[in-house]
């Protein structure tokens, strides 16, 4: 079943058009990659289907819903959530804040308990620190706690922007472990990552996205191992 799909979208900062069109979709139960350089339209993208940037022209269609004029909260309760790039987390308040914020939309208590018991289990070094300040913790364990906050939210499709940006290659191993297991659990997530090694080696499927407009789209191991993008993402000729 289609979960999320994009049809021509186009999105425009002032004058300057910065997604050309572009069509995608992510189906239920999937890891999809949207790969690029830096400047190519990835965070356009997802803040396209959050809501946070209204469309130029184009269509997002969401569980069979068309989203393409629907407030970002609204969108949330529907159950799209993104852990955005750059983390964003709350830096004074303390982690078990920061993942209480992530359950805002929510009145099941239960539920939220059982979610945050999840995501304790997913991420022990947060329940380590669950009185810490978010601004104190290490730049992999902010990485885990913008996942959490994201994940507090039940959603049925996960965006996660550039989830290994500035982190230590053995954190960015142990991020991408949790990515998997916690699509293994369930969760349908949508990837926007400059570490394609990772991402298409992880996704199901995945999308090459260069100046605004999708260039190429595959399996993640077709991607992985075709020649064009192996040379412009993985570093070999």
């Amino acid at each position: 079943m289609t979960l999320l799909e994009l049809e021509n979208v186009a999105v425009a900062y002032g004058r300057i058009e910065a997604l050309h069109g572009i069509s995608l979709s992510v189906n239920e139960g999937e890891v999809v990659a949207l790969i690029g350089a830096n400047g190519a339209g990835k965070t356009t993208t997802m803040r396209a289907i959050s809501g946070t940037r209204s469309l130029a022209s184009g269509k997002i269609t969401f569980n069979g819903e068309d989203i393409s004029k629907l407030r970002a909260d609204l969108r949330v309760v529907r159950g799209l959530c993104q852990s955005p790039e750059g983390r964003q987390i709350f830096p004074g308040m303390t982690v078990m804040e920061n993942l209480d914020m992530g359950a805002y939309t929510r009145r099941d208590s239960a539920g939220i308990a059982a979610d945050l018991d999840r995501v304790l289990t997913l991420f022990p070094r947060l329940a380590e620190r669950r009185k810490q300040a978010g601004g104190t913790l290490s730049g992999g364990e902010q990485q885990m706690l913008a996942v959490g906050r994201a994940l507090m939210s039940r959603p049925k499709l996960l965006l996660l922007d550039e989830p290994s940006m500035g982190l230590a290659p053995l954190v960015i191993r142990q991020i991408f472990d949790i990515i998997t297991e916690i699509n293994q659990q369930g969760t349908t997530i949508l990837l926007v990552e400059q570490n394609a090694q990772q991402a298409l080696s992880r996704a199901h499927r995945g999308y090459v996205l260069e100046t605004g407009q999708i260039v190429k789209e595959g399996s993640g191991q077709d991607l992985l191992h075709d020649p064009s993008v192996k040379e412009a993402y993985l570093g070999v000729a």
